[in-house]
């Protein structure tokens, strides 16, 4: 698959690539925030365009929003020669490039990912798609987008909450693929990691797995680790007033420290490493409220995860700390006793 990723400054990586090629038209897709915040860093470097921009937010990443953005591609009168320019974070990187993909079959687009958790997870691998139903990315398409244009200038205009968010699927790519690197960022507080290196270093493991596993078949299921219970806990959080719902890595986190709980009754990790993902996951996330009447409600949610197979709900689970296995089979009683075991 070999899919274009730069990381560079990107007024420099926007204006090499859109003077290399030869766009009909370009069109950008913004969100309230990234229109006003990232927009302006990228706006001088493009050609003339039209920018259309949609409401921010999980809550918004849904087939009407789509149609609104292929009503404003159909009457700019976009062809099968234009190009798409998504700027903002795994929303719009989802949405935009699924937008994208089935516009009139398929034209070209591009990621600016703006937000660290899109800059190391969402932008890479050609996954899009959206909500349905309350259910995350239950429609999409694999579709590679033409590059990736990565800038951490962008994380300037994130606040705190947003980056740590984005940490955790660092944390996740050190556990299942990179041992050394996570015993070397679990002994460094989260303000003072280097985002630099570590947005390098995810972004090379993430290819290296989809180059080998383009549409999730096998190996690269093990970037699901955290993800199975983590999904459910987002999702059944997503129904919750504002204030008490979770952001994605947030959620993610409170999954890695389930499925490692998991992963030790299995006898794949030993106590310790299962206390030192525990340990620092607390430590930088702190503890999301879980009430026992809500448990029923989010093992449910894991029936409708994309690696199932039949009633067969899979999982990918650590071996040790830095490498994973995927398509592992856990019992509803299983889940209920990792939940318990994460509420304490």
């Amino acid at each position: 698959m070999n899919q274009s990723v730069v990381i560079a400054p990107i007024q420099e990586s926007l204006v090499s690539f859109i003077s290399s090629a030869n766009y009909s038209k370009v069109f950008v897709i913004a969100d309230n925030n990234t229109k006003k915040h990232c927009y302006p860093l990228i706006k001088a470097a493009l050609p003339p365009h039209k920018i259309v921009s949609v409401a921010s937010g999980e809550k918004f990443k849904l087939l009407s929003t789509c149609e609104t953005i292929w009503d404003a591609m159909t009457r700019e009168e976009l062809d099968r020669h234009a190009l798409v320019v998504n700027i903002g974070g795994g929303v719009i990187g989802d949405m935009g490039g699924f937008c994208a993909a089935v516009y009139k079959r398929g034209i070209d687009f591009i990621q600016i990912p703006t937000t660290l958790l899109s800059q190391v997870d969402a932008s890479v691998g050609g996954k899009l798609g959206v909500d349905f139903q309350g259910l995350k990315n239950h429609l999409g398409v694999f579709n590679i987008p033409k590059t990736v244009l990565i800038d951490p200038v962008f994380l300037n205009t994130l606040p705190v909450r947003e980056i740590r968010s984005g940490f955790a699927e660092i944390v996740k790519h050190c556990l299942i693929a990179d041992g050394a690197k996570w015993k070397e960022i679990s002994t460094i507080d989260f303000e003072d990691q280097n985002w630099m290196d570590l947005i390098s270093h995810s972004v090379k493991i993430k290819q290296g797995v989809v180059d080998q596993d383009p549409t999730e078949k096998g190996l690269r299921k093990i970037l699901n680790f955290g993800h199975t219970l983590g999904h459910a806990v987002e999702t059944h959080f997503l129904a919750k007033a504002p204030a008490q719902r979770l952001f994605h890595g947030e959620a993610i986190a409170v999954g890695m420290i389930m499925e490692s709980y998991l992963s030790f009754k299995r006898g794949m990790i030993d106590t310790e490493t299962l206390s030192n993902i525990e340990e620092f996951i607390f430590a930088t996330y702190g503890k999301v409220k879980i009430m026992p009447e809500e448990v029923d409600a989010i093992v449910s949610l894991t029936r409708q995860d994309k690696k199932n197979r039949g009633s067969e709900i899979r999982f990918s689970l650590l071996t040790g700390a830095g490498s994973c296995a995927y398509d592992i089979v856990v019992s509803l009683s299983e889940m209920r006793k990792a939940i318990a075991y994460y509420m304490g």
